[in-house]
């Protein structure tokens, strides 16, 4: 037993069904506890010493408890304050006002008209439905690539944009990053407080960048129909809005993609219960595939994740197996279609010679795809090397 006082930094306390989530919302550091334990961190949160808050547990629960080994629990997890050292007050988040706005039941009528009047231009004309043949919206190989990654980029920060203010809306503080998915440029938005809330409240921040993604479609799909040409004929701006509004789609389609914890990933996660499915799930293949092969040495320990976690876990590889075929089927009608159009266009230029007036267009294009894969392949070892040796982020809290 010990006299120690263990200051604590803040922390937030949610229950979860028979599990209490426990978290420091400026580092993002979370544990699922069982009730006893959390209730245990509670008590030695309001100023109970160690040997105080162990006399209460075998009061209250009928059975001792390590209260040196829980307290280890706490140091690794980021819990314990240095004494003496000031407490961090965590500052309030700008733009809460904004993300209130934007998520306000007149926003959401908004959103209703622009996908309705979509609908209805769509059921006009089903050519403004997106399409791999609307990629090309204009002759020129460098213009489709360079006016798509400009249109792209507004509307990736706008993406990343609706998960801040989602989060924010809430009172959450949030960081946005420059990753990659597969060979895709990406940004991701990192809202370490999102734990700290309920679950049901934590759908919107996930789904928020999709919400942005299919508002795009729409505006972009209702924009090239009202900039029709007298002859009924798309505009080059209209045809340049369903050229990007085919891209969203893609990326709207990278989301079924479960095994790069996308959006729908975190959503199919919590409506799970689970806080770490990914990595349970494939530490869990590997264990039972090191046992099979005999070397235990290389088997992972199962407990640094919930029990729930481990227990979806055993069953998730059904999922990840629709996940890679939903990427074949994305690969087969949305990148290939593309990527052939692009390979036929680029052999037809190139067979003109220097004289034919689209040559230097593809070369240069040919060039711009090639630095675009050097980069992402050198983003890609960086994320790497960062993600190298780096432990799961919940840890399961134990009060025995």
């Amino acid at each position: 037993m010990s006299e120690q006082l263990l200051e604590l930094h803040d922390l937030s306390f949610v229950p979860e069904g028979e599990e209490v989530l426990v978290g420091r919302v400026e580092t993002g550091s979370y544990a699922v506890f069982p009730v006893d334990g959390a209730e245990l961190l509670r008590r030695i949160a309001d100023g109970m010493t160690l040997d105080q808050a162990a006399t209460w547990y075998e009061d209250r629960f009928g059975e001792p408890v390590d209260v040196a080994e829980f307290a280890e629990t706490l140091a690794d997890l980021g819990f314990i304050r240095e004494p003496g050292a000031d407490r961090q007050i965590v500052q309030p988040v700008r733009l809460r006002w904004l993300g209130r706005a934007v998520f306000s039941p007149l926003a959401w009528i908004l959103y209703g008209s622009i996908f309705a009047g979509w609908v209805f231009a769509v059921a006009r004309d089903n050519a403004v439905l997106p399409h791999p043949s609307q990629i090309f919206f204009t002759e020129s190989l460098v213009a489709v690539q360079v006016g798509l990654t400009l249109s792209q980029l507004p509307l990736l920060f706008l993406h990343e944009g609706f998960h801040i203010l989602a989060g924010r809306r809430l009172g959450l503080p949030s960081r946005l990053r420059v990753s990659n998915r597969l060979t895709y440029l990406v940004f991701e938005t990192q809202l370490n407080g999102l734990m700290s809330v309920p679950r049901n409240a934590r759908y919107l921040p996930f789904v928020a960048g999709m919400l942005l993604d299919g508002l795009a479609v729409c505006s972009l799909g209702l924009v090239a129909e009202l900039t029709r040409l007298a002859s009924g004929s798309f505009s080059l701006a209209g045809r340049f809005c369903l050229a990007a509004a085919f891209t969203v789609v893609l990326r709207m389609g990278w989301q079924c993609l479960l095994y790069l914890r996308t959006d729908l990933y975190y959503v199919f996660a919590t409506a799970l219960n689970c806080y770490d499915l990914h990595e349970a799930s494939t530490a869990l293949l590997r264990n039972r595939i090191w046992r099979a092969l005999g070397r235990t040495g290389r088997v992972r320990d199962e407990k640094q994740w919930s029990e729930r976690d481990r227990r979806v876990g055993t069953f998730y590889g059904p999922f990840i197996v629709l996940a890679i075929l939903a990427s074949c089927l994305l690969t087969a009608f949305g990148t290939f279609p593309v990527a052939r159009l692009y390979l036929v266009k680029v052999v037809h230029d190139l067979g003109t010679g220097t004289s034919g007036p689209h040559f230097w267009d593809v070369l240069v294009s040919l060039a711009l795809n090639v630095t675009q894969v050097v980069a992402l392949i050198w983003l890609s070892r960086r994320k790497r090397r960062a993600v190298a040796g780096r432990g799961p982020r919940l840890l399961q809290g134990k009060a025995d």
